[in-house]
């Protein structure tokens, strides 16, 4: 083994994964609290202030994803043509000028007009992410990379919830209501760290200052190498073939379902934490509440991590992603016969644990047969079909609530999309489409072999 191409190899990942996965996990966190702050102001005065309905609510929660996803591919090429450096940038600035004017929605067509057009603005955001940090380490690395990227997702609920709560309680502040402040105070961070984006990223290894020189040689010969043997085993795989592989479309499906359960906790959450008083006789302030509805998201985090630690040593495997599919499709209809708010808020962390240990990796398998533009196209595609959860779950719990009463119908739609979800990354392994990850173990005993994966 060249002791020499191992520390250099080290030291690049070492350096990725200190100088820009998190400021990117930064951008993600405020992107994330920015499509989800929706969920904060409902319970806590705009629902009130709008007269809007669970179903109105939900509709107002899921028709964002509509805009995003008319737009999620074309932004996802257009990222590729343009560089990472210049769209992520310029994507976050629009979004935070369109969550500005949130401050000042005034009926729910109004609040239906600016979630639509929120979407548009992030279009492409989170894919273009995913595919700019696969760019910049080779795949055996990728799964700790994204795991640290994907911790800002749970974090924003951890930081969020409790900020959130802090900024509504600022009521009459600028002659605005507490969810107004709301969304003005998460609104302005997009604009600047947008700004700064433009400076601070770098499209490529090639291009990265804080580089050596021979770090950019070793990264930028890692990453040629793996794109030629990923192009050379699958040269069918084009933006064109994209929309017809089979393989997509069932990561696609799979998407759905991790998404489906993501959402409809994010959304919903909040106001299920507000019922307690009504079912319990609990009595909570809004930054109790805020501080409640982070508790399932500490311990997903942790669970994001170490699982990914799991998957990086072992080589992602499929059970790194069925496996808490199946746990969270099981325990979400749980949370209805827990009994307490305690039970209920244990149950819950369950499940988001669950979806937050396998999204990371599951992110690793569609960049095993997608290269270039077809991987721009087909993360973008896998993420819009996802996304079409999304809308779904806003719009079909807030729906089937309104419908029957209550969130046990709801919930249990949510758990069986999370099992079908599971059900299909098993049968997708079968097929022998996908292959099991090689742990970073087995292609030297440092653990740092320079050699691709297959």
């Amino acid at each position: 083994m060249d002791t020499t191409q191992s520390v250099v190899e080290k030291s690049a990942i070492r350096k990725v994964a200190i100088r820009l996965v998190p400021f990117v996990a930064l951008m993600f966190f405020i992107n994330y609290l920015d499509r989800t702050a929706i969920s904060f102001a409902g319970p806590n005065g705009m629902n009130t202030d709008l007269a809007l309905s669970a179903a109105q609510f939900g509709f107002a929660s899921g028709v964002f994803f509509i805009g995003y996803i008319l737009l999620e591919i074309p932004s996802n090429l257009a990222l590729h043509k343009f560089g990472a450096r210049r769209w992520l940038a310029r994507i976050m600035v629009s979004w935070g000028i369109v969550s500005l004017l949130f401050t000042w929605v005034g009926s729910v067509e109004h609040l239906y007009i600016l979630r639509f057009i929120l979407g548009v603005a992030e279009a492409g955001f989170f894919p273009g992410a995913i595919l700019f940090l696969s760019l910049w380490v080779p795949s055996r690395h990728r799964s700790k990379i994204l795991a640290l990227f994907y911790l800002a997702q749970p974090l924003t609920t951890v930081i969020g919830a409790p900020l959130a709560g802090l900024l509504i309680q600022q009521h009459g502040l600028f002659g605005l209501s507490g969810w107004r402040v709301m969304f003005l105070g998460v609104a302005l961070p997009a604009i600047i760290v947008g700004v700064i984006a433009w400076f601070y990223l770098a499209d490529s290894p090639a291009k990265a200052k804080w580089l050596t020189a021979e770090e950019k040689t070793w990264l930028t010969g890692a990453l040629e190498t793996e794109k030629k043997a990923t192009t050379a085993s699958n040269k069918h795989v084009s933006v064109r073939t994209v929309f017809g592989n089979g393989r997509v479309w069932m990561l696609s499906a799979i998407y759905f379902g991790f998404i489906y359960g993501l959402y409809a906790l994010g959304f919903f959450l909040p106001t299920i934490i507000a019922g307690f008083e009504g079912i319990y006789g609990t009595k909570f302030d809004v930054l109790q509440k805020g501080l409640i509805t982070a508790i399932p998201y500490l311990p997903a985090a942790f669970a994001l991590y170490f699982w990914s630690k799991d998957a990086t040593k072992r080589g992602v495997k499929t059970w790194h992603i069925a496996l808490p599919a199946l746990i969270g499709g099981l325990s979400i209809p749980l949370a209805l016969f827990a009994g307490s708010p305690a039970a209920t808020i244990a149950v819950i962390t369950i499940t988001a644990m669950s979806i937050f240990a396998a999204l990371p990796n599951f992110w690793t398998v569609p960049t095993q047969f997608l290269t270039g533009a077809a991987a721009a196209a087909g993360i973008a595609l896998i993420n819009t079909v996802g996304n079409l959860a999304g809308f779904s779950a806003g719009y079909v719990t807030g729906w089937l609530k309104d419908l029957t009463g209550g969130y046990t119908v709801p919930m249990f739609v949510v758990g069986g999309f999370m099992l079908l979800s599971s059900i299909l990354m098993v049968a997708l392994s079968r097929s022998g489409k996908v292959s099991e990850g090689i742990p970073a173990e087995a292609l030297d005993p440092a653990g740092a072999g320079h050699h691709a994966e297959p």
